[in-house]
């Protein structure tokens, strides 16, 4: 069992920044994959980025390329993602989730075997 837990979320104006961090405890990540998901109001659950724990392979929504960085630091077991230059609609609650071994698809949540309670971030124009 593998328990992640988000944090970092909260109000920002549109143009700042913030840093979510997901703190993974339990199993070991070892080949494991990570993701980052967040689900607007009325919206359904979408893929923002994603990265495998090693670091060396990251993925990204086109809709935050280039404004989000996601990243890992396996001595903490803690994921991360730098958010920048944000928008009124990157406004969602965001959620860490983790698979054993890589997923077959990045941005497919279902591939994902663990989720965390998820932040909320609120950008304001």
């Amino acid at each position: 069992q593998v328990l992640l837990v988000e944090s970092g979320g909260g109000l920002v104006e549109a143009g700042g920044s913030l840093r979510l961090s997901c703190a993974a405890s339990g199993r070991t990540f070892s080949s494991y994959g990570m993701g980052w998901f967040r689900q607007a109001p009325g919206k359904e659950r979408e893929f923002v980025a994603a990265i495998s724990w090693s670091g060396s392979n990251t993925y990204y929504a086109d809709s935050v390329k280039g404004r989000f960085t996601i990243s890992s630091d396996n001595a903490k077991s803690t994921a991360y993602l730098q958010m920048n230059s944000l928008k009124p609609e990157d406004t969602a609650v965001y959620y860490c989730a983790a698979s054993r071994g890589e997923p077959d698809w990045w941005d497919y949540e279902y591939d994902y075997d663990y989720w965390g309670q998820g932040t909320q971030v609120t950008v304001s124009s």
